[in-house]
């Protein structure tokens, strides 16, 4: 369910979603770079950031 609401919030603000899954590493800034490059290749790298990687500690 978790994963869930990350998605959702994933979709909505890219960054966000990124930042709860791993904080402030690497992949919240190439994030922040992709969303504003485009707002899709920012959604479907946080899509694919919560999916891969286990929650932050």
């Amino acid at each position: 369910m978790a994963d869930f609401i990350r998605i959702l919030i994933a979709v909505l603000l890219p960054p966000l979603g990124v930042f709860l899954q791993v904080g402030l590493g690497g992949a919240f800034w190439l994030n922040i770079l992709l969303t504003l490059l485009g707002y899709i290749p920012g959604i479907v790298h946080a899509v694919y950031i919560i999916a891969r990687r286990p929650a932050h500690a």
